[in-house]
């Protein structure tokens, strides 16, 4: 009996925690605060971060490098074509936009965790640049490099 009666609390114990953190995600809790140093600086996008949740093209060490997103023609047209894919996807709102450079920020569905995702057009490369970074958090268990890859699926680069 005892064992049961400390199971049900358990249980209940952790739909509650379950509940706590839905409802922390949908009033925007766990969405961080928006990095105020994005952006390109000579050249180059911020450098991802130290821990394991963040991606980019410009990175130094092989665990957070990924290829940047190619293309042939025209790179103003290809990135304007990127960026389209971009606002179109579920989840992402364009915050910051300029010639060249496109910050957004994807939102999951349910927790409301945001990654920030910049975009920088190197048309001597025929490249563009990425990172992707969560804000909250150590690990995102691949998140930002599954969405780069899945962009670039969509992007044909």
């Amino acid at each position: 009996m005892f064992l049961f009666k400390t199971l049900a609390i358990a249980t209940l114990l952790m739909a509650v925690l379950a509940a706590a953190l839905v409802a922390a995600g949908q009033l925007g809790w766990l969405a961080g605060h928006r990095p105020t140093d994005l952006g390109v600086r000579d050249g180059r996008l911020k450098a991802p971060p130290a821990t394991p949740n963040g991606v980019s093209s410009q990175a130094a060490d092989d665990a957070h490098r990924v290829a940047p997103l190619r293309y042939e023609g025209e790179g103003v047209q290809a990135f304007a074509r990127l960026r389209d894919l971009v606002a179109a996807w579920p989840g992402a709102v364009i915050v910051a936009e300029a010639p060249g450079y496109l910050h957004a920020e994807f939102s999951t569905r349910l927790l409301r965790f945001v990654d920030d995702v910049e975009l920088q057009l190197d048309a001597a490369a025929g490249a563009i640049h990425v990172r992707s970074a969560s804000r909250l958090g150590y690990s995102d268990l691949g998140t930002n490099r599954r969405r780069i890859e899945a962009i670039r699926q969509r992007f044909g680069g």
